[in-house]
C-alpha cells in the first residue's frame, strides 16, 4: 500500500490524528474494528507514522457474538500486513451471559486493548469515535433524563483500566471519513448489527434523519455538549474548591453537613463524590439511588449505598466504608489495600492485609480512638493467618501505621 504525501482535506485529518494525545506516547495503539471510521483511523495514522517515523501498533478485540466477526479480523490483518504495521487479534471469552450484553462487551474490550497495551509497549490508544457518536450519545442520553455530566461532550482524552485513550476524530463526521476512506481506496466493512433496530444506537441513528430537517444535526449536538462539557468542568472546580471548606477527613472517614452553605447543586455533587470515593465507583452514584440514599438517612439515621456507609448524626454527615464491602478485600503487607490504604511496618510474606472486623475485641483501646465503632470494624489489620498483629486505626499499633494515599481531596481535582 503507498502512504501519499497528503493533499487537500486529507492534510487537515493527518494534522488531528498527529495531535491525539497532549504528550506523545512512545508507541501509539490504534483501535480497529473494520468498520468505516476504524480504518479510516487507521490509514491515516499509517500516513503520520510513514511522515513521522513514530511506531504504532493496532488491535481488534473480536468479540465472538455474531457470525463474520472473525473474518473481519482477519481483513484488518491482511490490511495492516500491507501496510506494514503490527496487528493483534484479540479474544473475548469470559461472557457469563448475564447483564447488559453490549455494557459487558464494551468494558471487556477496554479491558483487553489495555491489558495488550501494556504487553506490546503501547502508551496509549486512539479511537475512531466522530462528531455522530457523540450526537448519538448526547440524544440517548438525554432520553435517560441525564442531566450536565451525562450530556457533556466525550473526554477526548481519558483513561480506564489504566490505561490512555484519545478520539482525535471526535470533530470529524461519519460522511466525511467514508469520503476520506473513498478518494484514497481504502475499504471497509459494514457490520450488519448497524442496521439492526433491536439497539437503541440504531434506532437514534434512524431518527437522526428527522432530527436534521428541525436543525438538530450532528454538529449542533455536538456544540451543545461541549458547551455543557464546559459547565461540567467549571461545576466540578467549585466542587472541589468547597469540598476543601465542608468536607473533613477523620482515619479514612469523610465528614459533611447534612445541608452545606453552598448551591443545591454543588452540595449534590459533594454528597454524590464522597460516596464514588467511599466506595472506590467508576462512576457517581445515580441521581435516584442518591435521593433513596438522602430518604434513608432522614428517616433511619443510617444508610449504606455503593460500599458505604452513611450516618446522620447532629447535623453532621459521616461516610465511612461498608463492612461488608471489604469482608473479603486482602493484600501483602506491602500492597495497597482496599485502593487507598498503605501499611508502614515490619513486612513479612507470612503477614496480610484484612479488614479488623471481629478483631475488635482484641483491640483494648479502640475506644480512645474516638472512631465509630463500624468505622474500625472496616479499617485495615495486619493478619497472621486468623490471628491479630496489629490494628493501627483501632490503637493497636505494634509498629505498624496505615495511611491514606488516594485521598478523596486530591481525587476531585485529578477530575
Amino acid at each position: 500500500m503507498q502512504l501519499t504525501a497528503p493533499a487537500g482535506d486529507d492534510i487537515r485529518l493527518i494534522h488531528w490524528v498527529g495531535r491525539a494525545f497532549p504528550t506523545l506516547p512512545a508507541k501509539i495503539g490504534i483501535a480497529v474494528s473494520g468498520g468505516g471510521d476504524s480504518m479510516a483511523l487507521l490509514h491515516l495514522f499509517a500516513r503520520w507514522s510513514a511522515q513521522t517515523g513514530h511506531p504504532i501498533a493496532a488491535v481488534t478485540v473480536d468479540h465472538g457474538l455474531r457470525d463474520g466477526s472473525a473474518r473481519e479480523a482477519a481483513q484488518v490483518a491482511a490490511f495492516c500486513t500491507n501496510a506494514g504495521i503490527s496487528h493483534d487479534i484479540l479474544h473475548w471469552t469470559d461472557w457469563d451471559s448475564h447483564g447488559n450484553l453490549q455494557a459487558a462487551a464494551r468494558d471487556a474490550r477496554y479491558r483487553l486493548m489495555a491489558d495488550w497495551a501494556r504487553d506490546a509497549g503501547v502508551g496509549g490508544i486512539a479511537l475512531g469515535h466522530t462528531m455522530d457518536d457523540g450526537a448519538e450519545t448526547f440524544l440517548m442520553r438525554l432520553s435517560r433524563k441525564a442531566g450536565v455530566d451525562g450530556l457533556s461532550a466525550m473526554d477526548r482524552i481519558f483513561d480506564r483500566s489504566g490505561m490512555t485513550y484519545a478520539r482525535p476524530l471526535w470533530m470529524c463526521s461519519r460522511t466525511e471519513l467514508r469520503d476520506y476512506l473513498t478518494r484514497n481506496h481504502i475499504e471497509w466493512v459494514d457490520d450488519p448489527s448497524n442496521y439492526d433496530l433491536d439497539f437503541e444506537r440504531i434506532r437514534v441513528r434512524q431518527a437522526m434523519d428527522a432530527l436534521g430537517q428541525l436543525g438538530l444535526k450532528a454538529d449542533a449536538l455536538t456544540h451543545a455538549a461541549a458547551a455543557l462539557r464546559q459547565s461540567r468542568d467549571a461545576l466540578a472546580y467549585y466542587t472541589a474548591h468547597e469540598a476543601q471548606t465542608h468536607v473533613a477527613v477523620q482515619a479514612g472517614d469523610l465528614i459533611m453537613p447534612l445541608k452545606p452553605d453552598v448551591p443545591d447543586e454543588i452540595a449534590r455533587r459533594l454528597r454524590s463524590k464522597v460516596i464514588q470515593w467511599m466506595g472506590h465507583l467508576p462512576y457517581p452514584p445515580r441521581q435516584s439511588a442518591m435521593q433513596h440514599l438522602m430518604d434513608g438517612v432522614a428517616i433511619e439515621g443510617t444508610h449504606t449505598l455503593g460500599g458505604a456507609i452513611v450516618t446522620h448524626t447532629d447535623g453532621q454527615l459521616r461516610i465511612a466504608r461498608e463492612m461488608n464491602a471489604v469482608r473479603q478485600v486482602t493484600c501483602q503487607t506491602d500492597q495497597i489495600w482496599d485502593h487507598r490504604w498503605a501499611l508502614d511496618g515490619p513486612h513479612s510474606d507470612e503477614l496480610h492485609v484484612a479488614a479488623l472486623g471481629d478483631g475488635i475485641v482484641d483491640c483494648p483501646d479502640w475506644r480512645a480512638q474516638e472512631l465509630p465503632r463500624q468505622s474500625l470494624l472496616a479499617s485495615p489489620a495486619i493478619w497472621h493467618n486468623d490471628t491479630l498483629i496489629a490494628a493501627p486505626i483501632a490503637g493497636l499499633h505494634r509498629g505498624w501505621n496505615a495511611r491514606i494515599v488516594a485521598d478523596f481531596h486530591s481525587s476531585l481535582v485529578a477530575h
